[in-house]
C-alpha cells in the first residue's frame, strides 16, 4: 500500500478557495515560471517547483475528493487532473447522469469506503486527498500519512479552510520547505500517537 497524502495550494491564513469557491491568486505560481509543467502549454513553473511537483504527480494513482470540489470543476471535462490514473468521488449522491461511462471516476459513499477503494486502485502508488472537508475528515481518522502545502502570498480574509471542519489537534513532524517563485512547497508527515 502506497502512502496517503492530503494536497492543495493554501492562502497564508489558511484557505484553498474563497467563500464563491474561488481560488483568486492560489494558483498563479502555477504560471510564474518558464519551465512546462505539462503538455497543455498553460502551467509553466520556475525548475525548482517544476522538479518538485512533477516527482510528486508522478508518485500519484489515485486522487480523492469531494462531490463538491467534483461538481464545481464539471468533472474536469471528464479527464482527471495532473494525468492522475483514477479519481474517487465521496458522495451521498450517485453519480451524475450522462457522464462517460469510460471516464475514471469512482463515486462512493463515506471516507472510509473512498480510501479503501483508493487504496485498491492505487496499489504502491500514492493516494492524494484533496484539502478540504474530505481531507479534513481523512485527518480527523488517522487516515492521513502526509501533508504537503503549497503556501502562497495571500491573505484571503475567509473562505474554505484547507483542514475543513478539522476540531482536535493533530501534530506534524517538523517541515521540510522548497521556497519558489510565488509559492512556499511544504510536506509535513503526520505524527502517530503512540499506542
Amino acid at each position: 500500500m502506497g502512502k496517503v497524502v492530503m494536497y492543495g495550494s493554501v492562502s497564508v491564513d489558511g484557505f484553498i478557495a474563497d467563500e464563491n469557491d474561488q481560488p483568486g491568486p492560489l494558483f498563479d505560481w502555477l504560471t510564474s515560471g518558464e519551465v512546462p509543467l505539462d503538455d497543455s502549454g498553460v502551467l509553466k513553473v520556475s525548475q525548482a517547483s517544476h522538479d518538485y511537483t512533477r516527482a510528486y504527480w508522478s508518485e500519484i494513482g489515485v486522487t480523492i475528493a469531494g462531490r463538491h470540489v467534483f461538481d464545481i470543476t464539471d468533472g474536469w471535462d471528464g479527464k482527471p487532473p495532473a494525468g492522475i490514473d483514477h479519481v474517487v468521488v465521496v458522495t451521498h449522491r450517485p453519480a451524475p447522469e450522462g457522464g462517460d461511462p469510460e471516464a475514471p471516476f469512482h463515486f462512493v459513499n463515506g471516507i472510509e469506503a473512498a480510501m479503501a477503494q483508493a487504496q485498491e486502485l492505487a496499489g504502491d502508488r500514492t493516494v492524494e486527498v484533496a484539502a478540504g472537508n474530505v481531507g479534513g475528515q481523512m485527518l480527523a481518522a488517522g487516515l492521513v500519512d502526509e501533508v504537503r502545502m503549497d503556501v502562497v502570498p495571500v491573505v484571503l480574509g475567509s473562505g474554505k479552510p484547507y483542514f475543513g471542519p478539522v476540531n482536535a489537534q493533530h501534530l506534524l513532524e517538523d517541515p521540510e520547505t522548497l521556497q519558489s517563485n510565488r509559492v512556499l512547497h511544504l510536506r509535513y508527515q503526520v505524527r502517530r500517537q503512540p499506542i
